[in-house]
């Protein structure tokens, strides 16, 4: 994912300035996207107008400068349905930000991608499960560095197992939520 696709999935919901993205970004948006600094914002503005995916129309602003608000064009939408809809292929950590800016961009464009987008993340994820939640865990020492507790250390892995394994099992809850609640009514096979 390329943060021109955050962008564009802003825009498909209103037209920003730059400083609104911004602020977005650093408030609803830290779930969807690392933090961006303003100059990012501008320069990846200014490359998507460039490429025809956004126009802009200048805010005169009293007592303040002037901003140019963004909006998005039908070369634009283009381009997000098509990341949208290209293939997906989940990461080995769950909450990666590919998939949750592809979800709240997916959903209301093309509630039967976003579907798909779910589904394949929770097979994914229940594979995953599968294969590691019963694995042996133990470890196995072989001349340690001097002064390793090794009854705190296989507290700690086990505790970070523990860990690990009920915040996967948060996510595919979640993501079961998500789906029960774009397929309620649609589809009789869930």
């Amino acid at each position: 994912m390329k943060f021109e696709h955050v962008l564009l999935g802003l825009l498909a919901r209103r037209p920003y300035s730059g400083y609104d993205l911004h602020k977005w970004l650093e408030s609803d948006g830290q779930f969807v996207w690392a933090k961006a600094h303003h100059s990012q914002i501008y320069r990846k503005l200014a490359q998507m107008e460039t490429e025809g995916w956004v126009t802009h129309e200048v805010d005169s602003r009293e007592g303040r400068p002037d901003a140019k608000v963004y909006r998005l064009t039908p070369a634009g939408r283009d381009v997000l349905l098509a990341w949208v809809r290209s293939p997906y292929e989940p990461s080995s950590r769950p909450h990666e930000t590919d998939f949750t800016a592809r979800l709240s961009v997916a959903a209301p464009l093309d509630k039967d991608v976003a579907i798909a987008l779910l589904r394949t993340e929770i097979a994914h994820r229940r594979a995953q499960i599968a294969k590691n939640r019963g694995r042996d865990r133990s470890l196995h020492y072989e001349d340690p560095l001097p002064g390793l507790d090794q009854d705190i250390d296989r507290q700690i892995h086990e505790s970070l197992h523990v860990l690990g394994a009920g915040a996967m099992d948060h996510w595919v809850a979640w993501l079961e939520e998500v789906l029960g609640r774009l397929t309620r009514g649609t589809d009789r096979n869930d």
